[in-house]
């Protein structure tokens, strides 16, 4: 049976060795707000503002007008107006602008008599992500705008809204599911320091004490889970103040499956530990299995894959994919643990399994 004394015991010499080892402190709770902020402001995709020059060949109070119209949010700024397409390809080779538009001359005249006005939309196309962006960006507000003159007899006008996101604001959908990626660090802390004290020798003393190996491990886990969730909470606050995320769910309700995920992450690490030799090798199969997938197959760019058996298990087999949407799901749609109950399903089995096998798992003999 566990010492309790023992646990504890375990417990604050972690705590102790987290706190006085700088290196490692910034592992498990300094480095995930960090990375969360560096990662969201890399994976956003929102608009943010197109630099914009018009030639204006037409010259209308129409034209006029629709400029302002397709510029009135500040999202396409205007810089100016130009005379000719040598001016404009001169802001663009200059940098001054990302983005121009060329309204015909007859741009009224083909409004008012219900025709297809051709305004022409020129991006430098250096970022092509950037140039699709702006190029839909002119489109879209070019048709709302047209619609205005040749919509008439319309039968159906549709007005979409994204019910949990209004604005599609990218970085509400990236921070919280950069969150499960930016959390693994903690994991990896925990797994280098397991290979560190077999590597110097203490885990072999540990293992000749009266200790058991259950006490030894909780009381490791005890310690990197309740730092990891300091590391979360300061994440939370970085998504809420920083980046304005709303968290309408319940904190707590977040913390608690955070500890959850951190045991089932954990408990996948400890069998890592018990199966490799060295801190190189563990560390990077912990970065293979809870870092990289994250990105590609847990959901954060692209929904899981479900076209193919295989596909979807091994997405279900990782526990970032399932507090992934945790995540989102409390934060922008506030769910409690009644829509959550296959994820914590999921991550609670993962822990079980984890840290049962890590035990059962055959240990080093001393001689």
């Amino acid at each position: 049976m566990c010492s309790l004394g023992r646990l504890v015991a375990i417990a604050g010499k972690e705590f102790r060795h987290i706190r006085r080892d700088f290196r490692l402190l910034l592992l498990v709770t300094l480095s995930p707000p960090f990375l969360l902020v560096v990662l969201a402001y890399l994976f956003a995709l929102d608009v943010r503002i197109i630099n914009l020059v018009v030639v204006d060949q037409d010259r209308t109070p129409v034209s006029r007008q629709y400029i302002q119209a397709i510029t009135a949010d500040g999202t396409l700024k205007l810089r100016g107006y130009r005379d000719n397409y040598a001016q404009a390809e001169q802001d663009l080779f200059a940098g001054k602008a990302e983005l121009v538009i060329v309204i015909p001359p007859g741009f009224e005249r083909e409004l008012y008599r219900a025709g297809t006005p051709a305004v022409q939309a020129v991006a430098d196309g250096m970022d092509s992500l950037a140039a699709q962006t702006a190029l839909q960006e002119v489109s879209a507000r070019t048709l709302a705008f047209v619609k205005q003159f040749s919509g008439f007899g319309q039968p159906v006008a549709i007005r979409s809204r994204a019910w949990y996101n209004p604005e599609l604001k990218s970085l509400w959908s990236m921070v919280p599911g950069l969150m499960a990626i930016v959390l693994c660090l903690p994991t990896l802390a925990f797994t280098l320091s397991v290979k560190r004290e077999e590597e110097q020798g203490s885990y072999e003393m540990l293992l000749a004490s009266p200790m058991r190996p259950a006490e030894y491990q909780l009381g490791k886990l005890l310690a990197y889970v309740c730092s990891g969730l300091a590391s979360a909470m300061l994440v939370v606050g970085v998504a809420a103040l920083w980046f304005r995320v709303p968290l309408r769910g319940s904190l707590w309700m977040f913390l608690l499956l955070a500890a959850e995920y951190y045991l089932a992450s954990m408990g996948i690490a400890l069998v890592i530990a018990r199966v490799v030799t060295s801190q190189q090798t563990a560390m990077f199969l912990v970065l293979l299995l809870f870092f990289i997938p994250g990105f590609f197959i847990a959901g954060l760019i692209l929904p899981v894959n479900t076209r193919t058996l295989a596909a979807q298990l091994t997405a279900y087999a990782l526990p970032v994919t399932h507090f992934l949407a945790v995540s989102r799901c409390v934060f922008l749609k506030g769910a409690g643990l009644g829509q959550l109950r296959f994820e914590a399903g999921m991550m609670g089995a993962m822990a079980v399994a984890g840290l049962g096998l890590s035990l059962l798992w055959p240990r080093r003999r001393l001689c």
